[in-house]
């Protein structure tokens, strides 16, 4: 009978263990009040990215798939990494990430331009060119859908608390930091546009403003010019730190592939 009742205390542990173990997931999913960018946008935004055949930045995507395939001027990036829905699958979604022989975090438009350098002995690009934003739009593209992952290398922890200072700390002549409009004032509106949490999922993007793709950091160049601040460089070790501490902060989002933005 004792044997009995121990079976069955060990069963009733076990199924409150679980239950407890969903009911946490529920919270924290149900807690979670991050929103894509996407949500922010129009209706008629919206579904330009979800319409591939209208999304224009599948443009760039479409020359990105070209350019993984060229060989003309040497190996091609399929000589390496073979098939990008493959080989690419979830990359964009780990980026940045430390590079061994830098010393130091690289983003995916730096990890394009190493590989490049080291292993196809081609000039180095630009970070808005089309050349480079098309490349990392067909690259992003084979991550959508897929979790954005929080930075677990411990090589990265000061760079991450660095990107965190520049994320809240006041800057321009306007004295105001990327968490005052981001964090505490996501959702109103400036200048009648609608103010997203900046999170990055879903760049390279098409901007509606812009008529054209663009990367993160011509984005938060922008931010960085709206406040009258110097604006650090696309590559520079500032802005990687900055995009490292975006990539951390929206873990867990889903990667969207190159998207559309107002």
């Amino acid at each position: 009978m004792r044997a009995i009742r121990r079976r069955w205390q060990a069963v009733l542990f076990f199924l409150l263990v679980q239950l407890g173990s969903v009911a946490g997931d529920a919270w924290a999913q149900a807690a979670d009040s991050r929103r894509s960018g996407f949500d922010f946008m129009s209706a008629a935004t919206q579904a330009l990215q979800r319409d591939e055949a209208q999304n224009p930045v599948m443009l760039w995507v479409s020359d990105g798939a070209r350019r993984w395939r060229d060989a003309s001027a040497g190996r091609a990036c399929s000589g390496c990494h073979g098939v990008a829905e493959q080989s690419m699958r979830g990359v964009a979604a780990r980026y940045p990430a430390w590079d061994d022989k830098l010393g130091e975090p690289v983003n995916l438009q730096k990890r394009i331009n190493l590989c490049r350098e080291r292993h196809q002995a081609q000039p180095l690009l630009g970070s808005e060119d089309d050349a480079m934003l098309a490349l990392e739009s067909y690259v992003a593209m084979q991550s959508r859908g897929v979790p954005i992952v929080r930075p677990d290398d411990s090589r990265l922890a000061e760079s991450l608390e660095r990107g965190s200072r520049l994320y809240t700390s006041r800057i321009g002549q306007l004295a105001l930091s990327c968490a005052h409009c981001h964090d505490q004032l996501a959702g109103g509106r400036l200048g009648g546009s609608p103010i997203p949490q900046g999170h990055p999922t879903a760049y390279p993007i098409y901007r509606l403003q812009w008529q054209s793709a663009g990367s993160l950091a011509r984005r938060l160049r922008g931010c960085f010019a709206g406040v009258r601040a110097e604006q650090p460089s696309p590559m520079s070790r500032d802005m990687i730190e900055l995009e490292l501490f975006l990539a951390a902060r929206a873990a867990g989002m889903l990667h969207e592939g190159a998207g559309v933005r107002p």
